[in-house]
């Protein structure tokens, strides 16, 4: 095994699983899904399940059970098993004919012994002993309809989707947002007078719903697991009201107190809030490809951070747009491809110009490797350069089957720089750097009605307009780097016309996009201030909860 890290930690908790699923019926939640798809990819899992047919099924209410010659089903669930998991469990069982079920989940027993308000003092005495799981063995053979049958319920600490060796991301935790300004409200409305909290500040674990308490539990307990393979002892950093307590709940959980006393190494956990930092995440100040293929592409269905790459070019059907969902889409991830994998790599730790090189210079050494008749040019990379050498796959299986991975990141290559989008962005890179000047010099109205005749609606608007989305990440921007300002008189005028200029344009769209519909909830009177653009559109596209560990 290489040495400890993001990587290993995926496989070996990959690795576990695939020995239970040989000629099974596996059943996977998103989650889940996508750490397989970023760690080792689905074909290592049917490769594993063996058979000539596909065996492979999301876990959902109306997912189907299995026929009678499908006597195993494997679960693998990122999820407490509780609640929905555990009767949507029970009906995928109910459904079908099995006589061996394995349920694999994400999270440590010692948060199931929380989430069933087991108390901390009788939990310790349950060191080693897992009831919890044991119970629903036992139930998992009575919806089989034979309490002889075998059942196996197990945990496999499978957090993170490794995007590069020293990259991961947490798909089951997409949705873990920081608290805002607003949620102090909420929460003082479960509280007594006297112990009303002020502000963000005061927010500590006992003020928070038993729901955000279980979340942020199963976080930490993936992060303790993280940290055991890792051999370290941890030291916390927090900035931000919900890191503070994600820290805090770390430095506490009674697993990881036990395991520090053995821990060889040591590091740091630096735990940030995603709202102190909402210009990096809207700003376009960023000189990397990869970030621009994030942010133009459509999103793979059922993923948090991966696009779809049409893969039509390479097919003999016509490019038009009715075509696209005729042949199953390409996408970033190349966990099981060396040479694109290497490739993914380079992109990400390169600038754009560089990394759109890096891409010819692939496509070149691979259209060499399998003699293709490759015509050599030097100079500035165009979108058209690279389809010409990608094309030359085209009528070549082996050469398609063998780059396969290399020729998903060239179209994802092409199809980035030739988006209409990407042309819009040194247009933002123009306005933040104008804006950037003109903070501390202009007030907010000033910005606020320079911002203002650019808000037009979709008959009015060119290709080098900004379309409501785009305006939605500027008021972001504005705001964000502002920070604190003092409000001159002319400042709520300036805002109120914003407001409606916005709202009308909303109106006058003949379809909104699913994150605008996502954010106006098609309610446009929730539109009471840039500051709720401003926390609603992060919520919906650009919020997360940042780990660093070094």
């Amino acid at each position: 095994m290489s040495d400890p890290g993001v990587l290993s930690f995926t496989h070996q908790g990959w690795e576990q699983v695939l020995a239970k699923v040989k000629r099974a019926l596996v059943y996977l939640d998103a989650a889940c899904a996508e750490s397989l798809h970023w760690g080792c990819g689905s074909t290592r899992l049917l490769e594993a399940v063996g058979g000539p047919a596909c065996h492979l099924r999301e876990f959902e209410p109306t997912a189907v059970g299995g026929g009678a010659e499908q006597p195993k089903a494997v679960f693998v669930l990122s999820c407490l098993l509780k609640g929905r998991t555990v009767e949507t469990l029970r009906d995928i069982i109910c459904r079908s004919h099995f006589q061996y079920c394995v349920v694999v989940t994400a999270v440590n027993h010692a948060v199931h012994l929380t989430a069933n308000h087991v108390p901390a003092a009788a939990a310790a005495e349950l060191e080693g002993q897992q009831p919890v799981f044991e119970q629903l063995e036992e139930k998992l053979c009575e919806w089989m309809g034979n309490m002889n049958y075998t059942a196996e319920v197990l945990h496999v600490p499978l957090l993170l989707a490794p995007a590069a060796p020293h990259l991961a991301l947490t798909p089951a935790f997409a949705s873990l947002f920081p608290l805002l300004p607003r949620d102090v409200h909420l929460l003082n409305s479960a509280r007594p007078d006297k112990r009303r909290l002020g502000s963000l500040g005061e927010v500590d674990a006992t003020a928070l719903p038993p729901e955000l308490l279980l979340q942020i539990r199963c976080l930490v307990s993936g992060l303790s697991s993280l940290c055991e393979h890792l051999g370290v002892r941890e030291e916390c950093f927090a900035v931000g009201s919900l890191s503070r307590i994600i820290a805090a709940d770390l430095a506490n959980y009674a697993p990881a107190k036990n395991r520090r006393k053995t821990a060889a190494g040591r590091a740091s956990v630096v735990f940030v809030d995603r709202t102190l930092d909402l210009t990096g995440a809207v700003g376009h100040h960023g000189d990397n490809l990869v970030e621009k293929m994030l942010s133009v592409l459509p999103q793979l269905p059922g993923h948090t951070n991966d696009v779809m790459v049409n893969m039509v070019e390479l097919t003999a059907l016509h490019t038009e747009e009715e075509n696209w969902n005729a042949v199953a889409p390409g996408c970033l991830a190349q966990s099981s491809d060396m040479a694109g994998k290497a490739l993914w790599e380079a992109l990400l730790n390169t600038k754009h110009k560089e990394a759109v090189m890096e891409v010819r210079r692939h496509l070149v050494e691979a259209a060499s490797r399998e003699n293709l008749p490759i015509k050599m040019s030097m100079g500035r990379v165009t979108p058209g350069q690279l389809t010409t050498y990608i094309q030359l796959f085209k009528n070549n299986l082996k050469a398609l089957v063998n780059h396969c991975g290399l020729l998903q990141l060239g179209l994802a290559t092409v199809q980035t720089l030739k988006h209409p989008h990407t042309a819009k962005w040194d247009n933002f890179l123009a306005f933040e750097r104008l804006l950037l000047q003109s903070v501390g010099e202009s007030t907010m109205s000033v910005v606020l009605s320079q911002l203002l005749p650019m808000i037009k609606p979709s008959h009015q608007r060119t290709k080098d307009d900004y379309c409501p989305e785009e305006l939605l990440i500027l008021l972001i921007y504005i705001y964000s780097v502002s920070g604190e300002f003092t409000a001159d008189k002319n400042l709520g005028e300036a805002e109120e016309n914003v407001k409606k200029t916005l709202a009308q344009v909303f109106c006058e769209e003949s379809e909104l996009s699913p994150l605008l519909q996502k954010i106006t909830d098609n309610k446009l009177h929730q539109f009471c201030s840039p500051l709720y653009l401003k926390h609603s559109l992060c919520l919906g596209a650009h919020g997360r909860l940042l780990v660093s560990i070094y």
